[in-house]
């Protein structure tokens, strides 16, 4: 996706959704993601402008499915190097295979807990999950800027264990966070509190692979959504000198495997895991 059509994208999402009640007539991003990537929780306003985003940037579509594919691959890595317990902030609405789903094939005791701040990603969840272990579940209302509120609510406490290695997921997130609020900051403060043998997530959207007019783009981006493209050396940066797993951060779709095609103009995302030592 070029970054105009982020730009268009972005304009859309951020028009006519309420900061903290649920309307079906006012499209929700989050039911919007789920349309495209082949879902059922949206309704005909979130088709209407999803399919209005699609005419302008064709390849957004295939953008979010490769995210979502990078997600499920990266739980599936950590969980075979004996992860059993993931924090997921921003994870969007319940769509299957969730991320417990992929962890409990490998380890069915695994735990995950969910957080997004859009109420319509919790009403769905908990409607969707009732039915599931939430022993090994947790689903939060909250904001990823105040990671402190994330890491001491009492429903955090009760799933994950701190004294053990937690996978922290913060996929298709970072570019949402403005530099004002400091990403690096929420990074460090989550990545305290887990301990050495932990793992950090990320996929961010970026300018680097359409360079003409990119200055232009990201300034249009603040002008009109919270959407922040990043460079790949920062981007890298908010790893905080945590060593990246092979192959470093690359293109979403190389991630882990670097012999598969690029596409990177088309996705406009970089992916990357490390660990902390």
């Amino acid at each position: 996706m070029s970054n105009a059509d982020f730009d268009r994208v972005a304009h859309l999402l951020g028009e006519g959704v309420p900061p903290s009640r649920i309307h079906t007539d006012q499209p929700s991003p989050a039911r919007i993601y789920d349309y495209w990537l082949g879902g059922k929780n949206n309704y005909p306003v979130d088709r209407d402008v999803a399919e209005t985003i699609l005419a302008m940037a064709p390849t957004t579509r295939a953008s979010i499915r490769e995210n979502r594919d990078f997600l499920l691959r990266a739980v599936s890595f950590l969980a075979h190097r004996g992860i059993d317990q993931f924090l997921d902030i921003g994870c969007g609405l319940p769509f299957s295979p969730n991320v417990h789903e992929v962890a409990q094939r490998v380890i069915p005791q695994a735990r995950v807990t969910y957080v997004d701040s859009d109420p319509i990603v919790r009403a769905h969840a908990q409607a969707l999950m009732q039915s599931g272990d939430m022993e090994h579940i947790a689903v939060l209302h909250a904001d990823a800027r105040d990671p402190e509120a994330i890491l001491q609510h009492p429903d955090t406490r009760r799933v994950l264990d701190f004294g053990k290695p937690v996978g922290v997921l913060l996929v298709a997130l970072l570019h949402f966070v403005q530099d004002y609020d400091n990403p690096a900051q929420i990074i460090s403060r989550l990545m305290r509190e887990v301990p050495a043998g932990s793992y950090l997530v990320i996929s961010h959207g970026t300018a680097d692979f359409n360079p003409s007019g990119a200055l232009e783009a990201t300034e249009s981006y603040r002008a009109t959504s919270s959407y922040v493209p990043r460079t790949g050396a920062a981007i890298e940066s908010l790893f905080l000198g945590m060593p990246l797993e092979e192959p470093g951060l690359v293109p979403i779709a190389q991630w882990p495997d670097p012999s598969v095609p690029a596409r990177a103009e088309e996705f406009g995302l970089y992916a990357g895991v490390a660990r902390k030592a």
